[in-house]
């Protein structure tokens, strides 16, 4: 993984802190940014294609976070306006890796980085399978070179 570089980021989401998400010390609660995180990475797959909705979870396979870490770098405050930047940093056999960087948005202040390990499942049984051709073909696509495990995809799939 190339890791937390700004430019390494295509795509990116802006979001305005609320006063629900502050925690009795005046800064944004250390959860709340799981789901800073996971609004970044929907509106990512949204952006290159992946069709996220009701079928598409229900469907032939599904997706899991397996794991989840965030490096809490600079309170983010109430009113700040942030900018969550997503890309997807490696793919696997059955996981593909989501790394995402929180700024200040305007001022390049780092807040928070994130890896999110996401495990590609059989719909019925819930085994890991691989990694459709179609979601590699998708991140080679917008990330290019950069995504590991993204060439040598077949065109099936």
């Amino acid at each position: 993984m190339r890791g937390f570089d700004r430019s390494n980021f295509r795509q990116s989401i802006r979001l305005r802190v609320r006063n629900y998400e502050i925690d009795w010390q005046g800064i944004v609660h250390n959860a709340v940014y799981l789901l800073y995180f996971e609004t970044g990475r929907l509106a990512y797959l949204e952006q290159i294609g992946v069709p996220v909705n009701v079928e598409a979870i229900r469907g032939e396979s599904r997706v899991v976070v397996a794991r989840n870490e965030i490096d809490y770098i600079t309170p983010a405050r109430f009113g700040e306006e942030l900018e969550v930047l997503t890309r997807v940093a490696a793919i696997g056999n059955s996981s593909f890796t989501f790394e995402g960087m929180i700024e200040a948005a305007g001022e390049g202040r780092q807040v928070a980085r994130n890896v999110s390990v996401h495990v590609w499942l059989d719909g019925q049984s819930g085994a890991p399978v691989r990694v459709g051709d179609d979601f590699r073909r998708l991140v080679a696509g917008f990330e290019g070179p950069q995504a590991e495990g993204t060439a040598g995809t077949s065109r099936s799939g």
